[in-house]
């Protein structure tokens, strides 16, 4: 077994659909770009209200991902 290495960064994902279809579109994007990902960490949630309603969700993750040996 191998000593792995993680970079971590943070991303914002939003969506009109629902907190959880944020953290998607946020890994989905980031995925094109990065390699190895591994975990998320949600550390912010914001939403915008119009009408009395949700309209967007807004989520900050925290994502790491391992640096190739």
């Amino acid at each position: 077994m191998s000593d792995h290495v993680y970079k971590q960064i943070e991303l914002t994902g939003s969506s009109p659909v629902s907190s959880d279809d944020a953290v998607r579109v946020a890994l989905n994007k980031a995925s094109k770009t990065l390699r190895n990902i591994h975990w998320f960490q949600v550390t912010e949630t914001r939403g915008l209200v119009e009408n009395n309603t949700v309209a967007h969700w807004q989520v900050t993750l925290k994502v790491g991902f391992r640096i190739d040996d």
